[in-house]
């Protein structure tokens, strides 16, 4: 079981967009293989800190959902614009003992 953190920084007061950008597209994603999606927020972190937290089997399922095309064309409007709201950010792959 792999554990994928994908962490953003999103600009100054613009993380309530993001997640709801995250959770508009979510509803879109597959979910077959996907054991666990979470949507985190900062409370003692760096400010406009949200993660997006998968569960899966195996690493082949995370990343052909993301290199999935075309993707969902909603998930893809739902998802419009979050480059522009976004700082930075990084992924951790974590390998669950």
């Amino acid at each position: 079981m792999f554990v994928i953190r994908d962490v953003f920084t999103a600009k100054a007061g613009k993380g309530k967009e993001l997640v709801s950008k995250f959770k508009g597209a979510a509803e879109f994603m597959p979910n077959e293989g996907i054991h666990a999606r979470r949507i985190l927020t900062d409370t003692v972190a760096n400010y406009w800190t949200i993660v997006m937290e998968t569960e899966v089997e195996k690493l082949d399922t995370y990343f052909s959902m993301l290199n999935t095309r075309p993707s969902n064309p909603k998930a893809e409007e739902a998802m419009k614009g979050y480059a522009d709201i976004v700082e930075g950010g990084y992924r951790e792959i974590l390998h669950v003992e």
